[in-house]
């Protein structure tokens, strides 16, 4: 088997176990992107400043070029060895062009040379791992909530045991009124999506944006304190929905235009 027929077929699979639990609504028509979230690791702050370089001066301007945009680009806020990149693709399709698409592009071949002819020994970086998303229905594309300087982003992704509960904590979100709520306390998203490919499955992942960390803070206060989340937290159709929660706090790069 070719591989993009590989990546298509588990694609197709990974989106038919999402339909298997409830529709996507992946239909003709349906507007929501699909998201790619990369995690670089690398070696060292020398090599980290490098990427960062290369992804700002050749990555995203040649993803722009392929019509991904807005691309984000984060640096966890403890200083781990590593960034996040966000890719909103229009469709999967766009996923599997990207790759082979770039090394076709002179202009990135040329401006991503660091990234390019690094040797084997001394790589960039170490490793990618990569989660496709596909978006909210309450969320359907990336949203830029703040471009303040010291803005910060929370990621977190809720793990389910199952996937009937999965499912039932995305219909929370969207239906039952969560990402409402999240929006009304100033939690504004970046993007809210469903794992169809990736670690940790089955998932949902989502990114806020903040002003600040106390921003940060005081909207989860009012979160929590909300009336309506109240009483969703306490309906027994969304009970046990979530079994781990993942949150890390980010901070933008240079290269992002998130």
């Amino acid at each position: 088997m070719k591989r993009r027929e590989f990546v298509a077929a588990s694609v197709a699979a990974g989106l038919g176990a999402l339909a298997a639990g409830q529709s996507v609504d992946a239909a003709e028509g349906d507007d929501r992107q699909v998201l790619e979230l990369q995690y670089y690791s690398v070696a060292s702050q020398e090599k980290l400043a490098a990427l960062e370089d290369v992804l700002a001066k050749a990555f995203v301007p040649a993803w722009n070029r392929l019509g991904i945009e807005p691309v984000g680009v984060f640096l966890p806020t403890d200083d781990t060895l590593g960034l996040y990149v966000l890719l909103p693709h229009p469709n999967v399709q766009s996923v599997l062009d990207t790759p082979a698409a770039l090394l076709a592009d002179a202009a990135f071949v040329e401006a991503a040379k660091p990234a390019l002819t690094d040797p084997q020994k001394d790589p960039l970086y170490q490793r990618i791992e990569s989660s496709l998303l596909l978006a909210f229905k309450g969320c359907p594309k990336v949203e830029c909530p703040t471009s303040v300087e010291g803005r910060v982003f929370q990621l977190r992704i809720y793990e389910s045991h199952n996937l009937q509960k999965h499912f039932k904590k995305v219909e929370m979100f969207n239906d039952g009124g969560e990402l409402r709520i999240f929006r009304e306390c100033g939690m504004n998203p970046v993007f809210f999506g469903q794992a169809i490919i990736g670690g940790k499955l089955p998932n949902l992942t989502y990114m806020l944006g903040f002003d600040s960390e106390e921003a940060q803070k005081e909207g989860w206060k009012k979160f929590l304190a909300h009336p309506d989340w109240q009483t969703l937290k306490n309906d027994p159709q969304y009970a046990e929905t979530v079994s781990n929660i993942t949150n890390i706090l980010l901070k933008p790069s240079k290269a992002s235009q998130i």
